[in-house]
């Protein structure tokens, strides 16, 4: 009779554990999978040190769209506006997204949104990360644009932050978030957990403080929010930052952003 009552707990538990497992897959699974805008012109950064570091998430960005297609150097205008070790409510978007501010006279068409690296590693931080982009994106879509958010990497040593969950907590807060307001989701964090896993030796943090991130690190966070925004691959993309990304490390980012971005959104 034990026996058969134990089998049973068993079972339970097992179950159990299955539904948790199959709600936690569900929960990280992006319902908008398709850029929100067919080619954007207009796109505007918010966010902190990690999109300013190792050259600008933005410039990067823009010059891989420049160098898939030449054509559009001119209307593309991007922006960023960034607070240093800042969270996303020390942002005025009212004002960032007015027309005719930061030097751009219409509408943005995407705003990107990222918060403090560590905004899901307590509750506090990850209420308020959540009200900010929901407060954010009532007035970008006000204002006419689209919200995207950017999935920020998890730390590596020496980083006291650093950790096995890391990953996941941010991935899981960015995804709910996300979902919640129907916006395109772009897994920066996951091309870097991705870019170590094929190949660990490669530098994409800063050594003295395993946060933020290197040129290639920038590189990499570049061709995957090219590749989410645009829904077009990076893979032969002939920028390289003035030649500071060699051709080895320009094609393994690219392929890895490329990867990255079809998984998470089942491209």
């Amino acid at each position: 009779m034990r026996c058969h009552i134990t089998s049973v707990v068993h079972s339970l538990i097992l179950a159990v554990a299955l539904f948790l497992g199959a709600a936690a897959a569900q929960a990280a699974s992006p319902i908008v999978k398709t850029p929100p805008i067919d080619t954007p012109k207009r796109v505007l950064f918010v966010g902190n040190s990690y999109f300013f570091y190792s050259g600008s998430v933005h410039f990067y960005t823009r010059r891989i769209a420049l160098a898939a297609d030449p054509a559009w150097a001119k209307p593309f205008q991007y922006k960023a506006a960034t607070i240093a070790g800042s969270p996303l409510s020390h942002h005025s978007i009212e004002s960032l997204t007015e027309p005719g501010k930061l030097g751009v006279k219409e509408p943005w068409d995407v705003v990107i949104l990222a918060g403090e690296s560590t905004d899901a590693l307590s509750d506090a931080s990850r209420t308020e990360f959540r009200r900010a982009v929901i407060e954010f994106d009532g007035v970008i879509r006000k204002r006419g644009g689209a919200t995207a958010l950017y999935m920020t990497q998890a730390h590596v040593k020496p980083s006291r932050s650093a950790g096995p969950d890391m990953m996941r907590k941010t991935e899981d807060m960015y995804v709910s978030v996300g979902n919640e307001i129907g916006a395109l989701v772009i897994p920066a964090g996951l091309a870097f957990e991705e870019a170590y896993r094929r190949r660990p030796a490669i530098k994409l943090h800063h050594d003295y403080d395993g946060s933020h991130p290197t040129e290639l690190g920038v590189y990499l966070a570049a061709c995957t929010v090219y590749a989410s925004l645009y829904g077009k691959s990076p893979v032969g993309n002939a920028y390289d930052y003035y030649g500071r990304v060699g051709k080895e490390d320009a094609a393994f980012l690219q392929a890895v952003a490329d990867d990255t971005v079809r998984k998470f959104f089942g491209r």
